[in-house]
């Protein structure tokens, strides 16, 4: 129980600042955006109580924090939430189809680690550089935030970023609103939220370019970075056999029916996974699964203070919440970066996903599709070109 409630809560302390900022992003209000976070509590609550009984594995959800950093690459577009609600849509069903037809899954995970690495780390950087942005904007704020991120995570590293975002609240509170038209606008939203959770409803709008550019990237990236890494941490913990047709069903599901509430994807948990299913919680891997169904209990009780975490973040200055997203979201950086230059891969790998980094990172839209397809599609070809031709036997390539 205490594992459940401790994966819990450090999941959410740690980046629902990232999902508020990438639904802020891509046009939602600031009761869109909470409505967003309410939906996306309850709903992994949820899955994870219904899922961990009924497979007695200990299976837990949780939002896609690599998604929500799409979102923030993909709002330089100037994209209407409806449209993206679209996407998320499209996000879901993906992720279903996934679940429920084997190939496609092999399919997604052929795709070369050093590429869906360099995707990973091309659309986290914007949000990674938040805190050298608010440093030299803000040398006090910014740098009593990143000051205290730094030493927590010398000495207590699951505190630092919940600690880091303290911080980032009390200036906040002491400074009170922010200033300017798109800060005060959404300060005055926040204002009217109140305490109490409320579901927004946003009819979706389908855009074939807002589709391609966000729907088909934040598919990938929660597939790459979010999924396939919690099944491998469930094999790690014991569990040969997860329930991976009923995670992905159910996740995508899930993702589809609350897209107009504000979800933009729901998936396996990877770090609160490995809280909850590890050793430490019970020798007896059969008796683990109360975990998660006590993680998932947690989370519906987070749900309903969602709202209130909502409008106190949309109150303070944008840049101090995304100094603090851009530190949560370091550790995944730095996995991405690390997977597409790792030195035991071929140069044809690193150099195919070098490029497509460089072309995600960019930001360029052209077409109106956004960056992170162009670099997923600079950097297959790059690696189709470049890959060592193989020899028949006749000696012909």
């Amino acid at each position: 129980m205490a594992a459940g409630v401790v994966g819990a809560v450090t999941g959410y302390a740690s980046s629902f600042t990232v999902v508020l900022t990438g639904l802020a992003a891509v046009g939602a209000t600031p009761a869109q955006a909470a409505s967003g976070l309410v939906a996306l509590c309850a709903l992994q609550g949820v899955l994870a109580i219904a899922v961990s009984w009924r497979t007695r594995t200990p299976v837990s959800f949780a939002w896609s924090t690599p998604g929500a950093a799409v979102l923030v690459a993909a709002g330089a577009g100037g994209v209407a939430f409806p449209e993206a609600v679209g996407a998320f849509v499209l996000c879901g069903l993906l992720v279903v189809l996934t679940g429920a037809w084997p190939a496609l899954s092999r399919l997604v995970t052929r795709v070369p680690a050093p590429l869906s690495g360099a995707l990973l780390a091309g659309v986290l950087l914007p949000l990674c550089l938040a805190p050298v942005t608010a440093v030299a904007r803000d040398p006090l704020a910014g740098g009593a935030v990143v000051l205290v991120w730094l030493v927590l995570r010398r000495l207590a590293p699951a505190w630092a970023v919940p600690s880091a975002l303290v911080v980032a609240l009390a200036l906040t509170l002491e400074r009170g609103p922010a200033a300017g038209p798109v800060a005060g606008s959404a300060a005055a939203g926040a204002a009217g939220l109140g305490w109490a959770p409320v579901l927004t409803w946003t009819t979706p709008q389908l855009d074939p370019l807002v589709l391609l550019s966000i729907g088909v990237p934040l598919y990938l990236v929660t597939m790459a970075s979010q999924n396939v890494p919690g099944l491998a941490v469930l094999r790690g913990a014991g569990y040969p056999d997860p329930p991976a047709r009923t995670a992905l069903v159910g996740s995508g599901a899930a993702t589809v029916l609350g897209a107009p509430v504000g979800v933009h994807a729901l998936n396996l948990a990877a770090l609160s996974a490995a809280i909850m299913a590890g050793p430490e919680v019970h020798p007896d891997t059969r008796r683990r699964w109360p975990a998660a169904v006590t993680g998932g209990v947690t989370y519906l009780g987070l749900a309903l203070l969602s709202t209130a975490a909502a409008a106190l973040v949309s109150s303070g200055p944008p840049l101090l919440v995304q100094a603090v997203a851009g530190l949560a979201l370091l550790g995944a950086f730095l996995g991405g970066l690390a997977s597409a230059v790792q030195a035991d891969q071929p140069a044809e790998h690193r150099t195919a996903a070098v490029l497509a980094f460089l072309v995600v990172a960019s930001g360029v839209t052209l077409s109106g599709v956004g960056s992170a397809v162009w670099g997923l599609l600079a950097g297959a070809l790059c690696y189709l070109w470049l890959r060592p031709r193989t020899r028949s036997a006749g000696g012909r390539p």
